[in-house]
């Protein structure tokens, strides 16, 4: 196990794949998702409009045949996450 770059010109490749893929569609709502709004512009001023991951437990869903069937941000509820998991099985 060792720290890997997501994001950056260091970006692993496969994370470079994945954003490249799915780019981020916002957080959503709810209190997290507003923190987030808040906080990001100070670090990443143009964050909405590029497909960085933003924050620890971005998720991606691979389909069978290796498609990126799905980007799930560190907001989205869990029970969405495992339903697009579910049809896809």
């Amino acid at each position: 196990m060792k720290k890997s770059e997501v994001n950056g010109p260091n970006a692993l490749p496969l994370y470079a794949w994945l954003k490249e893929q799915k780019g981020f569609a916002g957080f959503g709502e709810g209190s997290m998702a507003d923190k987030l709004r808040e906080v990001l512009p100070k670090f990443d001023p143009d964050y909405e409009h590029n497909a960085e991951i933003k924050w620890n437990f971005t998720k991606f869903v691979i389909d069978r045949e290796g498609n990126v069937a799905a980007r799930f941000e560190p907001t989205a509820n869990m029970g969405e996450v495992a339903k697009c998991i579910a049809s896809l099985l």
